[in-house]
């Protein structure tokens, strides 16, 4: 999930950062291209505006016969977009333009007298019939023989028609970049992250107990994480092992003195100091079976988890308890799905399991039934292991005093009275527990809840 969220963060930044750069690129561009295409519009006009400047300043053409001939038919068609016009700006009114103007007159950029001579103006203004012009103009100063601002103006239908097919053209190709980019981004990231994935399942599975170890190859940049994740596995198999050793070497230490003491006790018959050592050495031989047992409990659980088959685990546990009890000829039914896996050891799994099943065993009468069901709700997966027996069952007061450590109700059973504490501090320790009811064949109801692989 993790893995797939980093993904999609990913994806999302970097097709964000595309479209972004794409657009910025795009409105880049089509700013320089109608630059360009505006100064070339401009350059066309001013070859019109340098003839119509050559005429005013001949002195060989009068004033009433300029401008010559242009070259271009649309100054001669009337509000055909073309025009040309010149002002005389020395307090002699003259105005002289186009017929393509008929009787209007062009716009003007700035004010005559802010403009100098041989400075040329462009820029947009409104012309006739509500046509937008490009216009270039110039003032002219012939000294004696007057001063006058030549206008040139085209139709600046062109130059939007230009940029609008360029810019047509320029979101296709972006449009068409912009998909092959994100299709890139989304591939790059899928195959990029595919070894954080497949790292991310791994461990998944390890600590579910279906592998051991990262297996597989992976890319240099990832390979050292696994390399280190596996030491880090090992590591902490070793670690939990020693641990292991060690308690079963403290037990071995303690027990044989424990027991040595009690033999010696037993061996002097009924003297108070005998019978007081067996008393406290019953007791310290409790609290050191108690204590280690939680220590090793503690040492397995900290190691990665592992997935213990429980039909099989159940089987086992029915054969081995009928072997037992055969004075008793007792049944035993197990009822366990194919698939049912309990997270966490085997040999945890049967010290529960075995605990319950021999308790059921020593109290039935003839029948006992062991029912396995997975329960799920959510994302939390668990095994109920249900044993019931066909014995006398017990009262809520007794259900309530068997669950303690050492409290047997009928002394003429073996045991130790340890079977279900420790039963239940184990199921405890797995996020489990133990309940105790009534079964439907008239004994005692077991049922042990752990969690499911």
């Amino acid at each position: 999930m993790r893995a797939n969220s980093l993904a999609l963060r990913l994806f999302v930044t970097a097709t964000l950062w595309t479209v972004v750069i794409l657009v910025g690129t795009a409105i880049l561009l089509s700013s320089l291209y109608r630059q360009a295409v505006e100064r070339s519009f401009d350059h066309r006009l001013s070859v019109y505006l340098r003839s119509l400047v050559a005429d005013v300043a001949s002195p060989d053409i009068p004033p009433d016969k300029f401008p010559q001939s242009l070259g271009e038919p649309l100054f001669e068609l009337p509000l055909s977009g073309w025009y040309w016009q010149v002002t005389r700006i020395d307090g002699k009114k003259d105005v002289r333009s186009s017929r393509s103007l008929w009787d209007r007159q062009l716009t003007q950029l700035v004010k005559p007298e802010t403009g100098t001579e041989a400075d040329t103006r462009e820029g947009y203004v409104d012309g006739p019939e509500d046509q937008t012009l490009r216009l270039i103009e110039r003032t002219v100063d012939l000294g004696g023989d007057g001063r006058f601002v030549v206008a040139v103006a085209g139709d600046a239908t062109e130059i939007d028609a230009e940029t609008d097919a360029f810019y047509q053209a320029l979101a296709i190709t972006f449009g068409a970049l912009s998909i092959v980019l994100i299709l890139t981004t989304m591939f790059q990231v899928r195959f990029g992250l595919a070894p954080l994935k497949r790292i991310s399942e791994s461990l998944t599975a390890i600590r579910s107990g279906t592998t051991e170890r990262l297996e597989g190859v992976f890319p240099e940049e990832i390979a050292p994480l696994a390399r280190e994740t596996n030491a880090l596995i090992d590591a902490n198999r070793q670690i939990v092992e020693r641990a292991r050793t060690h308690v079963g070497n403290l037990a071995h230490a303690l027990k044989t003195p424990l027991s040595v003491m009690f033999n010696e006790a037993v061996s002097r018959g009924d003297d108070p100091l005998a019978v007081k050592v067996r008393e406290q050495t019953d007791i310290m031989r409790d609290q050191v079976t108690r204590h280690l047992e939680r220590a090793r409990l503690a040492a397995r659980l900290t190691t990665i988890a592992t997935l213990t088959d429980v039909r099989e685990v159940m089987g086992a546990l029915a054969r081995t308890m009928e072997k037992i009890h055969r004075d008793k000829n007792i049944a035993i039914a197990v009822d366990a799905p194919e698939d049912a896996r309990f997270l966490g050891e085997r040999q945890d799994l049967e010290e529960m399991a075995g605990n319950l099943l021999d308790n059921a065993c020593k109290w039935a009468q003839s029948r006992v039934a062991v029912e396995v069901l997975q329960v799920k709700s959510g994302a939390t997966a668990q095994i109920h292991i249900i044993v019931d027996d066909d014995g006398r069952g017990l009262s809520p007061a007794e259900r309530e005093q068997v669950a303690h450590r050492g409290k047997r109700l009928d002394e003429s059973k073996p045991g130790s009275g340890l079977g279900l504490s420790i039963v239940v501090e184990l199921a405890g320790l797995y996020g489990g527990k133990l309940t105790l009811g009534t079964a439907p064949i008239g004994g005692l109801r077991a049922e042990l809840v752990l969690p499911a692989g």
